[in-house]
């Protein structure tokens, strides 16, 4: 049996295609992937880390986005929608309609089965090449368990894990901090399978 061959696009095709589209879709090197649907505990855990956020920044310069504003890492052609973001720069987008942000400092992206290894690669090394990116939350959703990864001075990134709800994960890239039992807040782990 012949396969089909995959149909490449441009970015600008990609991006007329995502704006005239009421589902959401990734891009990569020509590639488009659609996105799946979150679980309810996903949901939930972007909505806490949202409201902590959100909480904690609303007097001063930073801004917190969620999954709706797309994020565009320019030398490989990666435009992602990540979980959640927050930059307190001036925020730069990649053209008129400011639907597509460049320099996010901070991302949290909930894992899920079927994404979580590509969170942890190669989406992670895509965006490292972000200048303004400096801080990077993994945030499992079927335990209690977050990665922190925080770029460092000389360009080296230290990772520090926690599974304990009664620490605290103190962020560099804004002045916040979020504890685990409010990222876990109504979050029960013994109920359904997460996809």
């Amino acid at each position: 049996m012949a396969s089909h061959p995959k149909t490449r696009c441009t970015p600008e095709e990609y991006l007329a295609l995502e704006r005239s589209c009421e589902t959401k879709h990734e891009y990569f090197n020509g590639e488009i992937f659609a996105m799946s649907g979150a679980s309810k505990q996903h949901v939930l855990i972007v909505t806490n880390v949202i409201a902590e956020l959100w909480s904690q920044l609303k007097r001063g310069p930073c801004e917190v986005y969620s999954t709706d504003l797309r994020v565009k890492v320019a030398p490989s052609a990666l435009y992602t929608y990540p979980d959640v973001i927050v930059l307190c720069d001036e925020p730069r987008f990649s053209d008129e309609q400011k639907d597509t942000l460049l320099n996010p400092a901070l991302i949290i992206e909930v894992l899920s089965e079927s994404t979580k290894d590509y969170d942890r690669g190669g989406k992670f090394e895509q965006y490292r090449t972000i200048n303004s990116f400096v801080e990077y939350l993994l945030i499992a959703q079927d335990r209690p368990h977050v990665e922190h990864h925080a770029r460092q001075l000389d360009a080296s990134w230290i990772l520090h894990e926690t599974n304990n709800l009664k620490d605290t994960i103190q962020l560099k890239s804004v002045p916040c901090s979020l504890t685990l039992s409010e990222i876990y807040n109504k979050i029960d782990f013994s109920s359904n399978p997460i996809n």
